[in-house]
């Protein structure tokens, strides 16, 4: 993995429980590191479903190694947020591929 390929930036987050102004317990995300990626897939994928023709962006993120990145966090990249749908260790904790889908679709 160079260096120079890694282009673009990208916040990994994680799932927490906070309170809200009115003391009920809230679900946020939580920025975990700010890491920079290649971007090695970028694809759309049509398909009607129970909502009609839904778009989904799937992104595959090439990065440096990051202990604790699980599929329980998710990834935002330019302002739009992907959850993480697969992770694949490269070598012996060199870099890691983060396959992601778009939220909210």
């Amino acid at each position: 993995m160079r260096a120079g390929n890694l282009d673009r930036i990208i916040e990994i987050q994680r799932r927490t429980t906070g309170l809200d102004l009115y003391g009920t317990p809230a679900e946020t995300w939580a920025p975990v590191a700010t890491m920079r990626a290649q971007l090695l897939k970028n694809a759309t994928d049509n398909h009607e479903g129970q909502r009609g023709e839904t778009t989904d962006a799937v992104l595959t993120f090439r990065m440096w190694f990051l202990d604790g990145v699980t599929l329980e966090n998710r990834v935002t990249y330019q302002g739009q947020q992907f959850e993480i749908i697969g992770v694949s260790e490269i070598g012996r904790r060199v870099g890691l591929d983060l396959t992601c889908q778009r939220v909210g679709r």
